[in-house]
């Protein structure tokens, strides 16, 4: 570019030179003559180059003074091509720099950006920190709190949790003493209808036993599944014998089972429950629910004359009508309680337990064979104020009877045979009867005041063949002459009144009777005499039951012996019971309780002749006994 420029203005400075060299006013055409004009034109040529040289001169000066121009053009122009390269190089550079520049500031302002976000993160983690920070105080204050709280509810936890499964132990343990004024050869629980009479040596005698055999221990297991609460409940204390029990130096004594059960909870208030358990003919608290029994508040372990109840086989349903009604049914395992005198013919209700069975062998009662199990209906009403229940029992009861086998009487085969019999005695003609039993009950308790602090209660018991579930065991059923099974009218009732003046003191009262009716039938031997059979005769013999004392034989143990004839059936047995129960400390550690009972137990026998035959009074025996039990006891809590 440079070059093509400088050849331009050398270009253009020759043109200018060569017209220069040419006239303006020059002629192409020639002169006239030469003659004419010669001294004209020697004096005019003087002049011109005169001129001419000048013009050349002022020519030449101005070509030297372009040509300087030109070197100066040249010059400035190399100084151009210089600063433009310069320029170029320093635009160069700048664009570099620029670039660089550009790429730093955009670099810096991408680091801005992660500055700012950064920055912005940085604020935010700050402020999280400062939140977390306070979340974390108050996290460890709470977890420190919940930790402390934790370890107080660990140490006074009273329930265990595994698997979803909770796990309620309880019970107490028991420190006891039973006084009778005369022996029952009993511990913690009185056996009501064997206190003596007098005729019987053990009447002339007091008994103290002491034992924690009524310890108890409890475990309660439960869950939910979707529809359905599951329980289970164990209880057990040792008031059982094994066949090396004994009380002379380690009274070792049997676990047994109290109540052993599952059960079924459903949401439309059914409830089913199946294993062994109160029955439900005994009392309850709370409609009919499991472990809201309510037995007497006593230390002897056989509750009170009066009180209806067991603990046995059972499968129960039961319908809560929201809160205010129940009804439940159940089937219960059966068993027959027996009282007989004179009967002539062979018969049998059940057996003593064989080896094998897992029953008592030792048992001298033995087990019936019953054909059914017994039945149970029930219906509880809560309408604001009180509990009140309705039940109603059926009891089948079975005898194998042998008409042709009678019993030996003296004097020898003075027992009639049947006619069919054909006047020998074997088996033939045996036969199988069977009776049902039952009965009906109630069961009322019932606060007189707002705060629960005075309550009275009353239960009854009427029935056939029922006995069996009184606390004091009144027989069940009798026989005929003939061998087949009669059964024995009676019941109970009792009267409670509990008195709570304060939280850690309960006072009580009760009053309990259980009877049974005349259950008696006669025949008339061989040699024409009348003999009674049955339960209650007027005409059985009682003529020793009052007097004397008879010899229990040689030896330090010669066991209950009673004097002369005593038939004494039962008519009726009555308890009054009165006590407390104080609780010296209840807490989270568990409770301390200790509680004194007497009882007075009167039993009266239904009359006999005294042997003297028709038309002699009657001898109506009778037997007292007082009873103090102490308990301390330690509950689990």
């Amino acid at each position: 570019m440079k070059k093509l420029a400088a050849f331009l203005l050398l270009l253009f400075l020759t043109t200018g030179l060569a017209l220069a060299d040419t006239p303006k006013d020059a002629d192409a055409k020639p002169a006239k003559t030469a003659d004419a004009a010669k001294p004209k034109a020697a004096k005019e040529k003087a002049k011109s180059d005169s001129a001419l040289a000048a013009e050349i001169e002022e020519l030449r000066q101005a070509i030297q003074s372009q040509q300087e121009q030109l070197q100066l053009l040249k010059e400035e122009l190399a100084k151009r091509d210089r600063q433009i390269d310069e320029a170029r190089e320093a635009a160069a550079a700048a664009n570099a720099r620029a670039v660089e520049a550009s790429d730093k500031a955009t670099e810096a302002a991408n680091s801005s950006a992660e500055v700012k976000s950064a920055t912005a993160t940085l604020n935010t983690t700050v402020s999280d920190l400062k939140v977390s920070n306070a979340a974390l105080t108050t996290s460890v204050a709470t977890v420190a709190k919940d930790t402390a709280a934790a370890k107080a509810q660990q140490e006074n936890a009273t329930e265990i949790h595994f698997k979803g499964i909770t796990f309620t132990p309880g019970g107490f343990l028991a420190a006891e003493t039973a006084w009778r004024q005369r022996t029952l050869q009993a511990d913690v629980n009185s056996p009501f209808t064997t206190t003596p009479f007098p005729n019987n040596n053990m009447s002339r005698v007091s008994e103290f036993n002491a034992s924690g055999r009524q310890s108890r221990l409890s475990f309660l297991a439960e869950g939910k599944a979707d529809l359905v609460k599951l329980s289970g409940y164990y209880e057990l204390d040792w008031l059982g014998a094994c066949a090396s029990s004994n009380s002379r130096q380690s009274n070792s004594y049997c676990m047994r089972q109290r109540q052993i059960w599952g059960q079924a909870a459903f949401p439309s208030g059914w409830t089913v429950t199946g294993g062994q358990m109160w029955s439900l003919a005994t009392e309850t608290k709370k409609g009919l629910d499991n472990r809201t029994e309510a037995p007497p508040m006593t230390i002897d372990a056989a509750y009170n004359v009066g009180f209806t109840w067991a603990r046995q086989y059972g499968f129960r349903v039961a319908k809560n009508f929201s809160d205010k009604a129940w009804i439940g049914f159940a089937v219960e395992n059966p068993q027959l309680t027996i009282t007989t005198h004179g009967s002539p013919t062979s018969f049998f209700v059940g057996a003593p337990a064989s080896g094998g069975g897992v029953l008592n062998a030792t048992d001298g009662t033995g087990y019936a064979a019953n054909s059914t199990p017994d039945f149970i209906v029930k219906a509880a009403f809560e309408p604001g104020r009180g509990h009140y229940e309705v039940f109603g029992i059926v009891a089948n009861y079975r005898a194998r009877v042998y008409p042709c086998f009678v019993v030996v009487t003296t004097p020898v085969n003075t027992n009639p045979l049947p006619a069919s019999c054909g006047g020998v005695q074997s088996s033939g003609g045996a036969f199988s009867d069977t009776r049902t039993g039952g009965g009906g009950g109630v069961n009322i308790r019932m606060p007189l005041d707002r705060a629960r602090k005075f309550e009275v209660g009353a239960h009854g018991l009427f029935g056939d063949g029922i006995g069996r579930y009184s606390a004091a065991q009144i027989a069940d059923v009798t026989t005929r002459p003939d061998g087949t099974l009669a059964l024995i009218r009676g019941g109970g009732g009792l009267g409670t009144v509990e008195v709570h003046p304060s939280p850690k003191l309960d006072l009580y009262l009760n009053y309990g009777i259980e009877f049974s009716h005349r259950t008696a039938y006669t025949f008339t031997n061989l040699v024409g005499a009348t003999v009674p059979v049955g339960f209650g005769s007027p005409l059985f013999n009682n003529s020793s039951c009052e007097v004397g004392e008879a010899n229990p034989g040689t030896g330090g143990f010669g066991g209950s012996a009673a004097a002369g004839a005593c038939t004494g059936d039962l008519r009726n047995i009555q308890e009054g019971t009165v006590g407390f129960w104080h609780k010296p400390y209840q807490g989270p550690k568990g409770g301390l309780r200790w509680g004194i009972q007497y009882s007075y137990l009167v039993r009266n026998g239904w009359s006999g002749s005294g042997g003297l035959g028709p038309g002699t009074p009657g001898i109506s025996p009778k037997a007292v006994n007082n009873m103090v039990f102490t308990s301390f006891r330690y509950y689990l809590p």
